[in-house]
Parts: structure tokens; C-alpha cells; sequence
């Protein structure tokens, strides 16, 4: 029975590092599931391993975590496969006017909700260089030797990387400019002016809705449209940020999400808007509950805008 109770060295070594090595694959994949079958995998390596002939148990699992979720980017096994329930948690919401989550602000100024999607652009060794050198300061040396590079092939790709993403970063007032385009879109569902619908929506506009019935999409400004009274009814919800696009909640009276909707703005158009109206999926999310009365309607400018 005393075996029961004893400490194992090498569990207790690996766990002392799970929540940085956590960070490093979700930085990298953009998914919690799986950043956590990363992590996992990378224990599982540890444990055949041993750490006797392991001089620095940090890097050598840093190394690790990066070279498997390389594998997995190049794979293409990223975030098209894993399961509905498993993704719907990670959309991140803030109500506007409302503070940062602690964990985008620990991110610092470099990374963000936004950049997330900025990463997706990057190729997968880019990707990697960015994300281990730029955010979790890991020598371009050690991220050579995952890529097979040199330390200064490594340096440039990390170079070519920061370029990207700071050409890709919206620039002052890109937020502003959206939120208009979407507030113009739902006074123009509230209204029932289908020209003024038509002139915000891009023509090849995705519209999916999020059902108890399943997922549906329509395609097309003209559709899209035409089915616009569902953002009607979120004329007067609350403006929100979505994975650092402009979105929309609404709650019932009791304070129990009732829908959430997520717009994609390119070129002052919508080209795509994501609806969640299944009570299933919303109970799943981290959703801000409502604010006071009057704080922040949708009728009303966020405080950036006034």
C-alpha cells in the first residue's frame, strides 16, 4: 500500500511544465483539444524516455511539443477534425467596453485573440519559428534544430514571419470601420431595408447557423438576406468581441444566452457571419452574462466609437 502513495519523479517533472507546454501547442494549433493530445503525446515520449539522460528537461519537452504539433500543421490534422463540441469553446467573447480575459492580457502586446487568425496564414514551419522564438523566447538555435535549419536560416524565417504578421495586424480604427459595417447591417434587418442588406453583404457572403437541428449554410448576399430576421431580434442585443471580431449576444431574462452571432468584415463588406442559437452549444461557451440596463446596446456606440 505504501507503493500507492509515492511520488513518481518523472510524472512530477512533466507536471511542473504542462501549463507552458500547453501554451506553446495552442499558440501553435489554435485548439485546446488539440494542444491537449500534444501535451499528452509529448508525456508519453517523456515516459519511455526517462529523464536521466536529459540535461534540460524545459527544452528537450519544448522540443518536443514543437516538433509534434509541426507534424501536425503539416498534416493538415489542426482544426477541420475536431469535433463541434470540442471547438465551440473557443470562441472567446468580451462584452464591448468591458475588460480584457486576464489570459489575453498575460498574452502582452505581441499576441492577442486576433492574432490567431493572423497565424493561420503562416506556413507551418513560419508558424512555428514566430510562435516559439517571438512569444515563448526560445533561441533560434534550439528552433533550428526541429526545423533541420540553421540558427540563422531560423532567424530569417522568424523574420519573414513578424513581417507577415505585422502586415496582416488591422491597423488604427480597422475595429471602428467593422463595427460600423455590422451596425449597419442589423439596422438594416431591424428596418427591413433588403437594398441596404444587399449593400453591406459581400455577393459571396456565408451565413451558418448553429441549430438543435444541425448546422446550415447559406451562401449568397441575396439568401443571406432574405434570412436576415434572425439578426433582427439582436438589434438590440449587446455588442461583443468574437475572437477579435465584431459580434453580437443576446441573453434571455433570466441572463441565459439566447444567440450569438460572430461577423467576418473584408473591404467594408460582411463576408461571412456565424450564428449560435442552440442552447446546447451556447451552455458550452464562456459567455459574459448581461450588463446593467442600457450599457452598451447595440443601439448604442461602443466607447471607441464616440
Amino acid at each position: 500500500m505504501a507503493d500507492a502513495h509515492r511520488t513518481d519523479p518523472i510524472a512530477d517533472a512533466f507536471e511542473s511544465h504542462r501549463d507552458r507546454l500547453r501554451a506553446v501547442a495552442h499558440r501553435m494549433l489554435g485548439s485546446h483539444a488539440d494542444a491537449e493530445d500534444v501535451v499528452q503525446e509529448a508525456w508519453l515520449r517523456l515516459s519511455r524516455q526517462g529523464t536521466g539522460t536529459i540535461d534540460n528537461l524545459g527544452g528537450w519537452l519544448t522540443t518536443v511539443v514543437g516538433r509534434i504539433s509541426l507534424d501536425v500543421l503539416r498534416s493538415g490534422r489542426t482544426r477541420p477534425e475536431v469535433a463541434l463540441d470540442d471547438r465551440l469553446p473557443e470562441f472567446t467573447v468580451t462584452l464591448d467596453d468591458a475588460p480584457a480575459p486576464d489570459d489575453l492580457v498575460a498574452l502582452g502586446d505581441s499576441v492577442g485573440l486576433a492574432l490567431l487568425t493572423v497565424l493561420d496564414s503562416l506556413r507551418p514551419d513560419e508558424r512555428l519559428a514566430f510562435v516559439l522564438h517571438d512569444v515563448f523566447a526560445v533561441p533560434h538555435r534550439e528552433i533550428g534544430a526541429i526545423l533541420g535549419k540553421s540558427a540563422e536560416a531560423t532567424k530569417m524565417l522568424t523574420s519573414r514571419a513578424r513581417r507577415k504578421v505585422q502586415t496582416a495586424q488591422q491597423p488604427a480604427g480597422a475595429a471602428r470601420r467593422q463595427r460600423e459595417v455590422v451596425q449597419a447591417f442589423l439596422a438594416a434587418a431591424r428596418d427591413g431595408q433588403f437594398e441596404r442588406l444587399l449593400h453591406v453583404l459581400h455577393p459571396d457572403v456565408e451565413f451558418t447557423v448553429h441549430t438543435p437541428d444541425g448546422r446550415f449554410v447559406t451562401i449568397g448576399a441575396t439568401d443571406v438576406a432574405a434570412r436576415a430576421r434572425m439578426a433582427r431580434d439582436a438589434a438590440g442585443a449587446h455588442a461583443a468581441t468574437v475572437n477579435g471580431r465584431p459580434g453580437v449576444i443576446s441573453w434571455s431574462a433570466d441572463g441565459t444566452p439566447l444567440s450569438l452571432l460572430d461577423f467576418t468584415v473584408a473591404d467594408g463588406r460582411i463576408t461571412a457571419i456565424t450564428a449560435v442559437i442552440d442552447p446546447a452549444e451556447l451552455a458550452l461557451m464562456d459567455l459574459p452574462g448581461p450588463p446593467l440596463p442600457g450599457d452598451g446596446l447595440m443601439g448604442k456606440a461602443p466607447a471607441e466609437e464616440r
